[in-house]
């Protein structure tokens, strides 16, 4: 008699015929549906171990599905398998009680190796709720500790199973996502002598938050962001061999999409407003920015990715949208107005500048020469120790830190 059953719910019959020859094989009795609501009837009428749940089907979203499932049936360990993987939305469906995620097509190595680790991680949670004499908050109020283990169990393993493609075109949509919200601060902040430097700062971090709402509430992969994978790393969910490649990918995709969102800019003639002022003052920012010294540059770059991934952080904490933009607000609001550096919107900045420097009647800033303004200088000059600088910032002040406060492991007691 098999010692575990498995429930699969999924709208293809493909799917449902690979699952059950695969776990059936397994030891596992196996119960198939493709249909949502009954599949729910019999999570709610019997008891299984593990419930596969397709995302998109017919009758119900699998997102809702997933947590109807965590209510129905608490003690099943829930995976969710799709044809659609996108970054945002393992996080969603991990918050929702799934222990797990796959995209397809899988390979049996694949869906059985996910398996067996939900049914740890359900294990896991089951021992540390049964330990417990009060139940864990929720999820719109998560304590600092909650969103701590969010990250390190969840964020970070969503992210590494991610199909790489699905992970590229993301991460051009997150470069893409922060050029613009850099197009909008260069538009509102380009006169500071109407109304004085410090408002037209505010009003340069106000219109670029917008880059980074884009990227976590309309879902993107964000190199910066992307650095508090480190919590993962340290609490062992992922490897750092496997983190660094993830952040390579992503890396490149953003300046891809960094520069096609310039050249986009570029030929719709827009930068010409006031005179060719607001091209001057692109201009002008670029120059400025690779004249930075290395030290100038790396220190910015920390400062300002601590205060990004804050902001990601916080956004953790809210499963309301509102919620998310508040917490995301402030923090890029605060480093925008400070002056800091952030590798990817240098990405797009910079490479505007460069491509406007050439429009006649376009001059740099006083003791300048126009020749300090090359592609070389953007990559060594500012590039280089921005993203080092952006690098320590999100995972030795932010990643580092939270982990080694609510996560690391401590030594046992001496009697």
């Amino acid at each position: 008699m098999p010692e575990k059953r498995m429930l699969v719910i999924d709208d293809e019959a493909v799917v449902l015929s690979s699952c059950r020859r695969i776990f059936t094989a397994a030891g596992f009795e196996v119960v198939t549906t493709d249909s949502p609501r009954q599949g729910l009837e019999l999570a709610s009428g019997s008891k299984f171990d593990v419930i596969l749940c397709d995302w998109r089907m017919p009758e119900l979203d699998g997102m809702d599905v997933v947590e109807m499932l965590d209510k129905r049936s608490p003690d099943s360990a829930v995976v969710m398998i799709t044809g659609f993987p996108s970054v945002d939305r393992a996080t969603e469906v991990m918050k929702r009680g799934a222990m797990d995620y796959i995209g397809k097509p899988f390979t049996p190595e694949e869906i059985s190796a996910t398996v067996e680790r939900a049914l740890k991680r359900k294990e896991a949670e089951k021992s540390k709720r049964s330990a417990q004499s009060f139940p864990m908050p929720s999820m719109e109020d998560q304590a600092p500790k909650t969103i701590a283990e969010t990250v390190a169990q969840k964020v970070g393993v969503g992210k590494v199973t991610s199909p790489w493609l699905s992970v590229l075109v993301l991460g051009v949509l997150a470069g893409a996502y922060i050029g613009f919200g850099g197009m909008l601060a260069a538009t509102l902040s380009f006169e500071p002598g109407v109304l004085g430097l410090s408002f037209s700062r505010f009003m340069a971090g106000v219109a670029f938050s917008l880059g980074l709402m884009l990227v976590v509430i309309a879902g993107a992969e964000l190199f910066t962001g992307n650095n508090l994978m480190i919590s993962s790393a340290l609490a062992g969910q992922i490897g750092f061999g496997t983190m660094a490649l993830r952040w390579t990918l992503v890396y490149a995709a953003n300046f891809a999409g960094s520069i096609l969102i310039a050249f986009l800019y570029y030929f719709t003639g827009l930068w010409k407003l006031a005179d060719g002022g607001l091209a001057a003052a692109i201009v002008r920012t670029a120059y400025t920015k690779v004249n930075l010294s290395f030290l100038e540059a790396l220190t910015r770059g920390i400062l300002c990715n601590w205060l990004v991934c804050l902001a990601v952080w916080m956004a953790l904490a809210s499963r309301q949208i509102i919620g998310k933009i508040f917490a995301i607000f402030f923090p890029i609001m605060a480093f925008i107005g400070l002056g800091f550096e952030h590798s990817v919107a240098n990405m797009y900045l910079i490479p505007e500048g460069l491509l406007l420097k050439a429009w006649r009647g376009i001059a740099g800033p006083a003791n300048f020469a126009p020749e300090s303004l090359t592609w070389v200088r953007f990559l060594w000059k500012n590039l280089l120790p921005v993203t080092i600088g952006n690098i320590i910032g999100g995972t030795v002040f932010v990643g580092m830190s939270y982990w080694s406060a609510y996560l690391r492991p401590t030594a046992p007691t001496k009697p």
